[in-house]
């Protein structure tokens, strides 16, 4: 049997997850995605050496004269066919600096959903445009959805800089038309980057074609971004997954043993600390902290950890732990804006199943006050949603929900809707995000 890690050792572990970065890469079909993943690992020394051999041959069964780096990542049969990403990727890799998460997105227009779920977690979006074609509608598509989804960090990369003989007009005239359309959205942390993902110029090294760009490259952005929860002071959630109860028949010792498991999504909490559980509003203090068994005197956010009380209350699934001080306000009804994933049309007639954080309520819409049209950001009417549609909607609960603005914590302040006939998900809501800098008229442009 393998040693139990000792206190130290977790500790040492949290603190390292601290410096854990997960970003998007996202933009227009063909902009460069999965060849600038590629070129990351490749030059970060992350690619294993079977892996790397079986890309050579495969470039060379596709009769390419060099190594097709988006093959790192185009898993799919269908999407090495087709040269695009299809589903989301996943890739992790680290440097002396951190660890990354990295987050593929596909650029079609009809795979717009599955660019919104790997956003939903994502610190920083990379999103690329191709130097010869400028800012494109899905580019546009992709920097809404971005900012929607709370991404705080945004770096525009301006790829394929060797296609276009690495002139530095055409890469300021992409980021002053990126620039009009970003001060319309009201984007205001974004940075510009001239790259070629497949020479490798400003990516990981500096390369010796872009004499005239005097920034970082994108390695030392990412290697210096900050990372999750560190740039606010955040209050604490920890939504209760599940009642832990050991059979005492196993271990007699665990007879009274009462654990309350789930995630850290925002704030801390330590041993003594005081809770309010709701949404019954019961008060206890915290009497241990758990991981894998080994008792820990605090737990931080993102931590998976088991909770114990002082005090013998009715704690359930769906609740949330809470600061007494920091508790945030029931509410029975929602405004949020919702991106549409279902293929069915959403219908304000039927009810939908609403989950936020682990609590599971009825929904029903009350009214779409409008539907987003994010390339003209324009606000037009409707009565239902498409697959891929954008729109502010209010819904109205069953039971209450205790959530925080999006804007301010995006665990508590995001949801999803479940069609209860197929229990697939069909929507995920951003509750109480202010509304894009856009013409008051239900049908007006934003102004320029």
């Amino acid at each position: 049997m393998s040693a139990l890690p000792n206190t130290s050792a977790l500790s040492a572990l949290a603190e390292r997850d601290n410096g854990l970065l997960r970003f998007l890469t996202c933009g227009s079909v063909d902009d460069g995605k999965s060849t600038l993943i590629g070129r990351l690992l490749f030059d970060t020394k992350a690619i294993l050496a079977d892996t790397l051999s079986a890309i050579r041959e495969t470039s060379g069964r596709r009769g390419l004269g060099e190594l097709d780096l988006s093959l790192l990542t185009d898993g799919l049969q269908a999407e090495r066919e087709q040269g695009i990403t299809i589903d989301v990727a996943y890739r992790y890799f680290s440097t002396g600096q951190r660890k990354f998460i990295i987050a593929d997105a596909p650029g079609h227009e009809q795979y717009t959903r599955n660019m919104v779920t790997a956003a939903s977690t994502a610190n920083l979006a990379i999103l690329l445009v191709d130097a010869r074609k400028g800012v494109l509608t899905q580019t546009r598509r992709h920097s809404y959805i971005a900012h929607l989804v709370g991404i705080p960090h945004l770096v525009v990369a301006v790829n394929k800089m060797d296609l276009v003989d690495y002139d530095q007009p055409a890469f300021e005239a992409i980021r002053a038309d990126y620039l009009a359309f970003a001060d319309r959205l009201g984007i205001g942390d974004v940075r510009f980057i001239p790259i070629s993902a497949l020479r490798g110029d400003m990516v990981v090294e500096r390369g010796q074609a872009l004499a005239w760009y005097h920034g970082p490259t994108l390695l030392e952005i990412l290697e210096t971004t900050p990372a999750a929860h560190t740039e606010r002071p955040e209050a604490f959630r920890f939504p209760v997954q599940y009642v832990c109860r050991p059979r005492a028949a196993l271990n007699p010792a665990l007879h009274d043993y009462r654990g309350f498991s789930g995630r850290v999504e925002s704030g801390a909490i330590a041993r003594g600390s005081a809770v309010t559980v709701l949404p019954s509003g019961q008060s206890s203090r915290i009497k241990d902290i758990q991981i894998g068994g080994i008792s820990q005197p605090k737990a931080i956010h993102e931590q998976s950890v088991t909770l114990l009380l002082e005090d013998e209350i009715d704690v359930s699934r769906g609740d949330m732990l809470v600061a007494p001080h920091e508790a945030p306000s029931p509410t029975k009804e929602i405004t949020a804006f919702v991106c549409w994933l279902g293929e069915a049309p959403l219908s304000p007639a039927r009810p939908y199943l609403l989950r936020h954080t682990t609590r599971e309520v009825r929904a029903k819409v009350a009214r779409i006050e409008y539907r987003l049209d994010v390339n003209s950001l324009a606000r037009e009417p409707a009565t239902q949603l498409e697959m891929n549609d954008i729109a502010r909607l209010t819904l109205r609960l069953a039971q209450p929900i205790f959530p925080d603005p999006y804007a301010i914590n995006r665990a508590t302040g995001a949801f999803i809707l479940i069609d209860e006939s197929t229990n697939n998900t069909v929507g995920a809501g951003m509750i109480e995000i202010d509304p894009p800098a856009t013409d008051e008229s239900t049908t007006g442009r934003a102004p320029a």
